[in-house]
């Protein structure tokens, strides 16, 4: 039972928060972000999937009306198709009004609703574009100690931490990775915004360390 009470709770959640994000992308206020921070999107692996279904699901509500001689039958079947075209037009927004951030605190790597890891600066010892294909197994994969959290199969950015790290990932089941591997529209943007917050390490530093 708790269990279920549990997945009602990020069901209701989830939604409220869907809305929330659509009224935030139709009015254009962006969730606020810390002073300093630049906003990097990363909707562009997915964008012309997520257009194809929500003109799919614009096209099959007048088709089921015309189809359907039920007037019940029909009824629910175009709130259902309302209702599903709105979620579709939530989850873009959620998309974009969640993007990854690049700030005084660390680096947050985000996707939609359902990932926020946020990463502090004195955990990353180099951040590079390097853009890969992922193999079969899903958005999110952990395998070497190397968390891949992808968009439409693919990443663009590889992030080296300090040391391995368990972070707030369901599927990585607390195992800890040692590099994260994420997407983003604008890889060389990122990668060059987030360089100017990294900790430079002076060569006396260096030494000392490696004493």
């Amino acid at each position: 039972m708790t269990k279920v009470w549990a997945l009602a709770r990020f069901v209701v959640v989830y939604e409220l928060r869907l809305w929330a994000a659509l009224f935030r992308w139709i009015l254009r206020r962006p969730v606020p972000v810390e002073p300093g921070a630049t906003r990097f999107g990363y909707i562009g692996a997915v964008r012309m999937i997520l257009i194809a279904f929500i003109v799919v699901s614009a096209i099959e509500i007048p088709i089921l009306e015309l189809m359907i001689p039920w007037e019940p039958v029909a009824n629910v079947l175009l709130f259902a198709g309302v209702y599903g075209l709105i979620w579709m037009f939530g989850l873009y927004a959620s998309i974009v009004v969640h993007p990854h951030l690049v700030g005084p605190s660390g680096l947050r790597i985000r996707n939609s609703l359902t990932l926020d890891v946020a990463i502090g600066w004195d955990r990353i010892a180099a951040i590079e574009v390097r853009r890969r294909s992922m193999p079969p197994g899903g958005q999110t994969q952990l395998e070497d100690g190397v968390l891949a959290l992808g968009m439409a199969s693919q990443t663009s950015i590889d992030v080296r931490l300090t040391e391995p790290l368990v972070l707030p990932v369901r599927k990585a089941k607390g195992q800890p990775a040692g590099t994260v591997r994420f997407h983003a529209d604008d890889p060389e943007g990122l990668v060059e915004a987030a360089r100017e917050f990294l900790p430079v390490v002076t060569e006396s530093q260096a030494a000392t360390k490696n004493r």
